[in-house]
């Protein structure tokens, strides 16, 4: 199984310094300010943009037709990448070497903000199916959550795999204190449930699904099937900065995307084979996605109703200390 999709820890994300990132990453410092750009509502023509082997990103990277789009308001796009995981995108957009992340998981950007990124939210993304899943192999005698019991699961700390298992404990009526939970990187992760060293694993799209192929494994607790509330959502995160600078630019990109959204919803065979010829992984594990039939959904900032569904998800994460303090999600979105 390659590692291309398995993700270092969260934990990174906050002990990463600004200097750091730009040692890490090795790219460019900002573009040169155009002298004519204040007019326009931006100061830079150039916009740099993450991605990594899935999503919609990617789609867009590999189909050409988003910079094109941005071109016919002389923006330029440049494709940093690729990411491994939402963390790092975030590191970059923090330490300026980055303005834009690719896309990934609204809570490790909420934990960034807590740790001090000045971040904020460009845009917000919905896709269904949901996919990301606790699973266990075949062989290991683990087929519902309350079989957790005295077993260990792998999860990525302050992600979606350890708000999935707090939530499949508590509805299940599980004990926390009687399951272990395994805090790994999932390039670590994946190894150690092939090899039984964890009794079970959390973790999301696509990694969960060649997990199921490559080790036969199926799931345990599903978030589109089991979770009857959604608590994370994708996100495009680019700095305050950013965002006050370039307000034309934001909203150049949220176009952009939703003509992404709307081509890639009508045309998912040959989104699912794109992102698969780049990603490398199984036809098997490209027909899954094609039979589910994935579709996305982009919602902006100034939705109000689905802003006060993000407070109350991040409220809850908050509450059962995957996030460590109370953040007000209103006060981190772009002002556009």
């Amino acid at each position: 199984m390659s590692n291309r999709f398995l993700t270092p820890s969260r934990r990174q994300l906050l002990q990463t310094s600004l200097l750091g990132v730009g040692a890490m990453t090795g790219l460019s410092l900002a573009a040169t300010v155009p002298a004519d750009a204040q007019a326009t509502g931006r100061k830079t023509d150039t916009v740099r943009l993450t991605w990594g082997y899935f999503g919609l990103t990617l789609i867009a990277k590999e189909r050409e037709q988003f910079e094109k789009i941005l071109a016919k308001d002389n923006i330029k796009v440049e494709w940093l990448g690729p990411f491994p995981n939402h963390a790092p995108t975030l590191q970059a957009v923090t330490g300026g070497s980055a303005d834009y992340g690719f896309g990934g998981s609204t809570t490790p950007a909420l934990a960034a903000i807590i740790a001090g990124s000045p971040l904020v939210f460009a845009q917000f993304a919905l896709y269904e199916p949901r996919t990301t899943a606790i699973i266990a192999r075949d062989d290991s005698g683990i087929n519902k959550v309350e079989d957790l019991v005295g077993k260990s699961v792998a999860v990525n700390r302050s992600g979606l795999g350890e708000f999935l298992l707090i939530a499949a404990l508590e509805k299940h009526k599980v004990d926390r204190s009687k399951v272990k939970f395994v805090y790994l990187n999932p390039p670590d992760a994946a190894p150690a449930l092939a090899a039984g060293k964890v009794d079970a694993w959390s973790m999301w799209s696509p990694s969960v699904d060649i997990a199921r192929i490559d080790y036969k494994a199926h799931d345990i607790f599903n978030e589109g099937r089991d979770l009857p509330f959604q608590i994370d959502y994708s996100s495009y995160v680019t700095s305050r900065k950013f965002a006050t600078d370039n307000p034309a630019i934001v909203r150049a990109i949220a176009a952009a995307y939703e003509a992404e959204v709307q081509w890639v919803n009508t045309n998912i065979v040959e989104a699912e084979t794109l992102v698969q010829k780049v990603a490398k992984y199984s036809d098997q594990v490209r027909d899954q996605f094609i039979e589910r039939k994935r579709t996305y959904k982009l919602l902006p900032v100034t939705d109000k109703k689905f802003v006060a569904e993000l407070q109350t998800a991040a409220d809850w994460l908050t509450e059962r200390k995957v996030l460590p303090e109370k953040i007000t999600v209103a006060d981190h979105l772009a002002n556009i």
